[in-house]
């Protein structure tokens, strides 16, 4: 085992580009065993992109690996970087074709689905869509992006927790328009002057980078300050958080018994500030068959100690299944 409680590093063996309408193009790569039992990995965000490390919860010798970068991020295009980025055709239900789309064109029959903070709402999202799709579930850092969740962390609620780094958060926004932090980032974060949307997308992931681990860690803080990356990440998640991830008010939690016969295991963190606990809570209860792997030492990242070795715990015996 590797130090970290994670599997060894592995290179993809097949890389491609999948077109999938309205100009979008979403970036994939498979890892592992060809013939292996295949995984989906449901990068976070939205707008976070895949990173080489996410692999490693994935035994290589048994699982067929797929990661893929959502529309407008990581090397998927066009990307939401560019200054006149036009996401109409961006939104939760279209990534849910994308998924689907992307598993008949790699031949998979059934596949498990992974996936953590914005990829556990997608996972459901599709899960509920595809279900016969759907070999099982692996979920960390439930988020369903129910009204009160979105105004716990972007309208103040978690400042409680952070005023520093909140104090930072809203000082983009002039104070008659903190009332309403989310649709005041949008006018900021959609303007096309450089010297406008820029400085608000930094700014907006910051704040997130700054909550994401139960201590702070200044390396994240900065790789998720890096421009290019921050202007599309910080938009597209504005982008389907205005418009509430087009979902009815509590949808996902309210149709988990179209799902309820999926193995699952739910791993949250107890001190998570970006998806507060509150919300696994209330999808473990409308689906108790569902495992609820409470860590009591972590925050929201999948990569603290805890979360990553519960995660590769519900894999590995996913695995022998």
């Amino acid at each position: 085992m590797e130090p970290d409680g994670l599997h060894p590093p592995v290179e993809p063996y097949e890389t491609g580009d999948l077109l999938v309408g309205d100009g979008n193009r979403i970036h994939w790569e498979q890892s592992g065993n060809p013939g292996g039992k295949p995984v989906v990995f449901l990068h976070g965000g939205p707008g976070g992109g895949t990173s080489p490390w996410q692999r490693r919860f994935f035994d290589p010798e048994v699982y067929r690996i797929v990661l893929f970068d959502q529309r407008g991020c990581g090397l998927s295009t066009p990307h939401a970087g560019q200054p006149d980025a036009d996401l109409r055709f961006n939104t939760t239900w279209h990534l849910v074709a994308d998924i689907e789309l992307l598993r008949k064109n790699l031949g998979i029959h059934q596949w498990q689905v992974f996936g953590g903070s914005w990829g556990s709402a997608l996972a459901l999202a599709y899960a509920q869509s595809h279900p016969d799709a759907v070999s099982g579930l692996v979920l960390r850092g439930i988020f369903t992006l129910r009204r009160h969740e979105l105004e716990w962390f972007y309208e103040g609620g978690a400042a409680a927790l952070f005023p520093d780094a909140w104090e930072d958060f809203a000082a983009v926004i002039p104070p008659v328009e903190r009332g309403r932090m989310i649709e005041a980032y949008h006018r900021r974060l959609f303007d096309p002057d450089p010297a406008v949307h820029v400085p608000a997308a930094v700014a907006w992931s910051r704040w997130e980078a700054a909550t994401v681990t139960l201590r702070p860690d200044p390396q994240h803080v900065a790789e998720a300050t890096d421009t290019v990356h921050a202007t599309a990440f910080a938009r597209i998640e504005n982008h389907y958080f205005l418009n509430g991830g087009w979902f009815q008010e509590g949808q996902l939690i309210d149709n988990v018994g179209v799902i309820r016969d999926i193995p699952a295991v739910i791993v949250q963190g107890r001190h998570d500030v970006c998806t507060p606990m509150m919300t696994a809570w209330d999808l473990h209860t409308a689906w108790p068959e569902a495992e609820l792997v409470i860590v009591d030492d972590a925050g929201h990242s999948a990569a603290e100690p805890g979360i990553a070795a519960a995660l590769r715990a519900a894999t590995d015996r996913f695995a022998r299944t």
